[in-house]
């Protein structure tokens, strides 16, 4: 398809990004996400973001360019993007996208702590266009923080859905800030 030819897919919800990829939608503003059970999917668009969203890639399927810049995007590695923002996703042909993330709505967010915070965790701003890096350890804790929502959004909708949704959420950014500060510590010290 020619560049100027891409189509542009507004991610204005979770039941809408589901929508494009085939995959269920178990609540209205968060979603956890296994590609690798997707149905359909595009081959290349420009995607815009007014939903918050953390990818942990796991194998090669394609290619995210962010700006002006391809993303450092390889098998382990997480990407994140928040309301506003614009990505250009090129798939590779006859690869199934596989990759684990979340998708949550700012609506989600809503007052409580995390809501007044989310600008803290600095791996969702626009100038970051590096992928973290995670060793197996720091893996397998997103994947965890990933199954416990998972369960949470398979138990059904009660009076402490959105605080347990909310806070384990904000214990997964914590953890990928955590990632993120030592990935660039280390960095520092090998340049």
């Amino acid at each position: 398809m020619e560049e100027n030819t891409k189509e542009m897919i507004v991610i204005d919800s979770v039941d809408r990004y589901n929508e494009i990829f085939g995959l269920e939608t178990r609540h209205p503003l968060v979603s956890i996400i296994d590609l690798a059970k997707s149905t359909t999917w595009p081959t290349r668009a420009w995607f815009r973001y007014e939903v918050y969203a953390l990818y942990l890639k796991n194998v090669k399927c394609g290619d995210i360019k962010y700006g002006r810049q391809y993303y450092d995007y390889q098998d382990g590695t997480i990407v994140c993007f928040a309301p506003g923002q614009i990505t250009d996703l090129e798939m590779l042909p006859n690869i199934q996208p596989n990759a684990h993330g979340i998708l949550f709505h700012p609506d989600l967010l809503r007052g409580t702590s995390l809501g007044k915070s989310i600008k803290k965790y600095t791996f969702f701003s626009y100038e970051v266009n590096e992928a973290l890096h995670l060793s197996e350890e720091e893996r397998s804790i997103v994947m965890d923080c990933l199954k416990i929502i998972r369960m949470e959004l398979e138990h059904g909708v009660d009076k402490h859905s959105k605080t347990l949704l909310v806070n384990h959420i904000e214990l997964l950014l914590n953890y990928c800030m955590r990632f993120y500060e030592r990935q660039f510590i280390t960095r520092g010290k090998t340049n």
